[in-house]
């Protein structure tokens, strides 16, 4: 039973040092930007539906299947740590090409009225939602990572559609996340 422990143990850490070295790795280089013309001007958001839409107008560009936050179906986000994906109407405001998951794209939660919602109930919003891939290093598990909502409130897609999304979606293009 101890040698069962300790491969256990060995083998957990294994996994963690290999996440750390891999997230200060990076996900390599971004892709470019797309043509204007395949560029989103909208990003909607399902979240009962596991489904994420670039728009174009009134037109989808592309619809992907997202894993949400852990928490992602009891409601919108309200406080740091509760493991919810918000909802309600954000923007891409900045975005990582250097981040722990492959490329990342910030949502600019939290919007004011999140902000006045948290401090009203003595809590801190909390922040650092994005768009992203999977850790780097994970690459692997490609789309068994659906099934199951494992962010802290993010919304992940594999890697080869984070790359798309990287470059089809420009600053500041709304995002719209629906419950």
């Amino acid at each position: 039973m101890r040698n069962k422990f300790i491969v256990l143990a060995a083998v957990i850490i294994g996994l963690f040092a290999y996440t750390k070295l891999m997230a200060k790795i990076g996900s390599g280089s971004p892709p470019p930007d797309a043509p204007l013309a395949q560029q989103a001007d909208l990003i909607r958001v399902y979240k009962s539906e596991r489904r994420m839409v670039l728009l174009k107008g009134d037109v989808p560009l592309s619809t992907y299947r997202i894993s949400l936050g852990q928490a992602a179906d009891a409601g919108p986000k309200q406080r740091e740590g509760d493991k919810k994906t918000p909802e309600g109407r954000y923007e891409i405001d900045w975005r990582n090409p250097k981040s722990m998951a492959h490329l990342s794209l910030h949502i600019s939660y939290p919007n004011p009225n999140d902000q006045r919602n948290a401090e009203f109930h003595g809590f801190p919003p909390g922040g650092a939602i994005m768009i992203h891939g999977l850790p780097n290093g994970w690459g692997l598990f490609g789309n068994a990572h659906r099934l199951w909502d494992w962010t802290d409130g993010c919304i992940a897609v594999t890697n080869t559609e984070m790359r798309d999304i990287w470059a089809r979606v420009p600053d500041h293009t709304p995002i719209d996340i629906l419950p």
